[in-house]
């Protein structure tokens, strides 16, 4: 399988070896932003840590923090990497499709680099937007990571993990970091809007769902896949997170002629490239 790196270290999920990247990415490209099927699995991630010297904070000698990015499939990790230009300080890792992937592969990757641990972690990718919230070919810088659908169906309604007492529904981001990529990217003169980000291992194909989830979630922004598993790598590790998403369609019934797959990849290598004057 061919991987594209943004400078830093590869490393391929072993779920991943021996499948033809070319053939996930064909039938990758069928799929909306905030749907993507196993067919579009690629692995990639973060092998021995650089030669640089690095300290205890992620840090590079050079006082620049070192980032991971994971993304769930080639054509949105081949978008940062452009966006990136080869800078050093980023690994991405294609991780997968879905929470339990995305965790799994983000969890091995910063295992694989300790104790040169990393300083931030961004889930990156493209993904469904809310209507009046977040439009097509937009970027979120998510306000917190929201794991939508993770708890249990009662006669009062959905309860989430919170709820039950088993767990948080919600990870936070780095708001100082959150809050300077937004204004980076409104500055850059791309659309951009703040609010959760949702992760739901079933997107969204009706327009009941998409109103029940932005009335039991105010303010929600995006939907995707993977968000909340990156996050919950991040939190166990106590490292910053961010979760960028690249609006390709509207949350709600499911209309093919309408999603912007190439926009949404075209904003997403935008927002990396200001991603990296952010992060420093």
């Amino acid at each position: 399988m061919e991987q594209s790196r943004a400078g830093g270290h590869n490393y391929e999920a072993p779920h991943a070896r021996g499948r033809s990247g070319s053939e996930a990415q064909q039938r990758r490209a069928e799929l909306p932003g905030s749907e993507r099927g196993a067919a579009g699995r690629s692995g990639g991630g973060h092998s021995a840590p650089g030669a640089a010297a690095q300290h205890a904070d992620g840090s590079s000698a050079a006082g620049r923090r070192r980032v991971l990015v994971v993304v769930a499939v080639d054509a949105e990790k081949d978008a940062v990497a452009r966006g990136l230009g080869g800078d050093s300080r980023f690994d991405v890792i294609a991780a997968g499709v879905g929470p339990v992937e995305a965790a799994v592969s983000a969890t091995a990757a910063l295992a694989a680099a300790t104790p040169h641990r990393y300083g931030v972690v961004v889930s990156a990718g493209i993904g469904g937007g809310f209507p009046g919230r977040a439009a097509v070919g937009s970027l979120v810088v998510a306000s917190e990571a929201v794991a939508a659908d993770l708890g249990a169906e009662t006669p009062d309604g959905f309860s989430g993990l919170d709820k039950l007492g088993f767990g948080a529904n919600r990870l936070p981001v780095d708001k100082q970091l959150a809050g300077e990529l937004l204004a980076a990217l409104r500055a850059a003169g791309l659309a951009a809007h703040s609010g959760p980000a949702l992760t739901l291992s079933t997107v969204t194909g009706t327009a009941a769902t998409a109103s029940e989830l932005a009335e039991r979630i105010p303010g929600a922004a995006s939907e995707g896949m993977e968000g909340y598993g990156v996050a919950a790598a991040a939190s166990r590790y106590g490292l910053s997170f961010l979760e960028i998403r690249a609006i390709s369609n509207a949350v709600g019934p499911r209309d093919r002629s309408a999603w912007r797959i190439g926009d949404a990849l075209q904003a997403l290598e935008a927002a990396s490239a200001v991603l990296k004057e952010v992060i420093r």
